[in-house]
């Protein structure tokens, strides 16, 4: 394939609703800020992750793929979440993940840049004091960390657009 060929197989050369988007939040908190990001997937053939199930009738979504929640503390079920992940992203082959956390969202975020996909993460508004562990973590790989407290905000990474709530 040559260069030519390659920029035409770019997600942003694609018409907006062949784009697959993943959206990523694991339950409480990170899922309500993630659901208001919703408007501005429109156009998008989007799929949702959560830890929790029910949370797709609720929002009356389809494409809903429920992952096992998993923690630093919980070693194991992180296994399990990570496995979940790899195969959700390897069934829908997104060109971007939205991620508002937490540990789920950032494996989803970590496997998705390993299979090409561009990753944007939104740390909690939660965390006013300092960045997130798994914030300051995608913020070495993903394509755009994002803070909701512009006094985090920093040169290089993360940056400030205003806050969700």
């Amino acid at each position: 394939m040559n260069r030519e060929e390659a920029a035409d197989r770019r997600p942003s050369k694609r018409p907006s609703h062949s784009i697959r988007l993943l959206a990523v939040a694991s339950a409480g908190g990170h899922w309500e800020e993630l659901m208001l990001l919703r408007p501005a997937f429109e156009g998008f053939d989007v799929h949702y992750a959560t830890t929790l199930e029910g949370f797709a009738e609720r929002e009356r979504l389809t494409k809903v793929h429920v992952l096992p929640d998993a923690n630093r503390h919980r070693p194991l079920r992180t296994i399990a979440c990570a496995w979940t992940c790899w195969n959700v992203i390897r069934s829908i082959r997104p060109h971007y993940v939205v991620t508002t956390g937490a540990l789920p969202g950032l494996t989803c975020g970590l496997i998705g840049r390993l299979f090409g996909a561009r990753t944007i993460w939104v740390d909690s508004i939660a965390n006013s004091e300092r960045l997130s562990m798994s914030g300051t973590f995608a913020g070495r790989f993903a394509a755009l960390s994002v803070t909701q407290w512009e006094h985090l905000a920093q040169d290089d990474s993360p940056a400030f657009h205003g806050a969700l709530l």
